[in-house]
């Protein structure tokens, strides 16, 4: 009898599950990153706040609500955010981050790894784009947003059938060349979502009805069938927020403006529509002004001022933040048209922003206005601004004790810019009754110059001071002329001036004791 000698495989191991070694595990081996859906109701928060941290990389999830939305889904203390509803944010500046959560509606998917599993995949050199791919799989594509118009000819292009054996699925077939395959539809894909409904809450019928009374155009989400696989795997409802919206129309525009000598160039009024609803409108826009530059047109709505949406803003509040911005804004406009097609289909149309680069025209036309105050449009000639901005815009000193429900304002700061400025202040709040207002400078914190710090290092000295709060602030325009005029700013020197204005107005207060 001939024995075979035997040659240990460690791919094989003896006997034992355990001891098997296999290439697959080093493709998926480091950390997992775990899946989060939240679902908030009306009026409702997710319940976390989203930071950036000195000494703490990456966006990091803080302030998660006991029981609230982000806790009973799964949020902790710590974690660190990298995709918002299959968006690889790690890499994306944390204004923009927030913005995506802000216009995501009341369904939020996120991507998560804890504190240590993301610090010890940084220390590692781990992929983290490549490890978020993994975890939907080889096979996965996102969803797609199509708009159809329809065709007097060929009509929509499409059709919608149940998938055999498969209990409440919708397939599209297509005819080719035709609109439906122009706007991006492919062959045996899946229908998710039509006209703002969800395919799966509608009876076939009721989809067939929908289609047949379709006017001119309609707007479909859909998904391959093997990508579909993995939202069911992971138990993530697909949503538009997550989609690929190439043919979408009526996308908001987004420009960067420079102020001219005259401002902007336009007008801006709170208008109301005929459904009711108010809105910010483009009137008036000059000719060859950076507005007219830049393609704004008359009639377009305001939507956005530097990434911040205006939807519940009053016109005072919108004007305040132009004049925050200084001598160049980001705003987002569109047509009224547009507003009135996102809103029928329940979408945030900031979700479809396109960046509009403006000409070089304008950037040769519109120099700035040194020493002047930002606003939409200047009436004042620029040496009547300069003197009025140097004779109101004084520092303040606002002293603030703290209430049941905190000092009553929030902080606010610019990407990648040292500086934090007074973000909302609460109506009626210690805030107010101090005088703070919105868009104020901060540069001091109980004696302390802040100009310099970031928002965490600012707001670690606040607690610092207890239940009581020393600011010295000062309006936008007003510090950016203090600051190139070289004078200097201190909370002793406001004290000093105030208490000499006070002893300069005591004589003729005595002198008319009858008034």
């Amino acid at each position: 009898m001939e024995l075979t000698p035997f040659v240990f495989n460690p791919k094989e191991g003896v006997d034992n599950p355990a001891m098997v070694i296999s290439e697959d595990v080093e493709k998926i081996s480091g950390p997992l990153p775990r899946v989060c859906v939240l679902k908030r109701e009306e009026g409702e928060s997710f319940g976390f706040h989203l930071r950036l941290e000195k000494g703490h990389p990456g966006h990091v999830i803080r302030q998660v609500e006991l029981m609230g939305v982000a806790e009973k889904s799964g949020l902790r203390d710590g974690d660190r955010l990298l995709e918002v509803n299959e968006k690889f944010v790690d890499d994306v500046e944390h204004m923009e981050v927030a913005r995506m959560i802000q216009m995501s509606g009341p369904q939020l998917c996120l991507l998560l790894l804890s504190s240590d599993e993301y610090e010890q995949a940084v220390a590692q050199g781990w992929n983290l784009k490549e490890l978020c791919k993994a975890q939907r799989g080889d096979d996965w594509n996102p969803p797609r947003l199509c708009h159809i118009v329809r065709n007097p000819a060929s009509g929509l292009g499409f059709s919608i059938h149940p998938v055999e054996g498969e209990k409440g699925k919708l397939s599209i077939s297509l005819i080719t060349g035709g609109p439906g395959e122009k706007a991006g539809l492919r062959k045996g894909d899946r229908l998710v979502w039509i006209n703002g409904a969800m395919a799966c809450e509608l009876m076939h019928s009721a989809i067939n009805k929908m289609v047949k009374k379709c006017n001119d155009h309609m707007t479909v989400l859909v998904i391959d069938s093997k990508s579909e696989k993995s939202y069911i795997r992971r138990k993530i409802t697909i949503l538009p927020v997550m989609a690929d919206a190439q043919s979408m129309p009526y996308k908001p525009k987004r420009v960067h403006l420079k102020q001219g000598p005259d401002g902007y160039g336009f007008l801006l009024r709170h208008e109301k529509l005929s459904t009711g609803r108010k809105v910010h409108m483009v009137r008036e826009v000059d000719a060859g002004s950076p507005a007219e530059e830049a393609d704004i047109k008359d009639g377009e709505i305001l939507v956005e001022v530097n990434g911040e949406a205006l939807d519940h803003l009053s016109h005072e509040e919108v004007v305040g933040k132009v004049r925050e911005s200084g001598k160049q804004v980001s705003f987002t406009t569109m047509t009224l048209e547009g507003l009135d097609f996102y809103t029928k289909l329940g979408l945030s149309p900031l979700l479809f922003c396109e960046d509009h680069t403006p000409e070089k025209k304008q950037q040769e036309k519109s120099t700035p206005q040194e020493q002047s105050p930002a606003a939409l449009k200047l009436v004042e000639s620029s040496a009547e601004a300069q003197e009025e901005l140097e004779i109101e815009s004084k520092p303040r000193l606002c002293v603030l004790q703290r209430s049941p429900a905190g000092f009553g304002f929030h902080l606010g700061w610019v990407q990648q810019k040292p500086g934090t400025f007074i973000n909302q202040v609460a109506p009626g709040g210690p805030g107010e009754s101090s005088g703070l207002k919105q868009g104020d400078v901060l540069m001091e914190v109980n004696g302390q110059n802040v100009e310099e710090e970031c928002l965490e290092d600012v707001i670690l000295l606040m607690k610092k001071g207890g239940s009581s709060l020393s600011l010295l602030v000062m309006d936008r325009p007003g510090y950016e002329w203090m600051k190139k005029t070289g004078k200097p700013i201190t909370a002793e020197k406001v004290a000093a001036e105030e208490e000499q204005d006070h002893e300069s107005s005591s004589p003729t207060q005595q002198s008319n004791p009858s008034e």
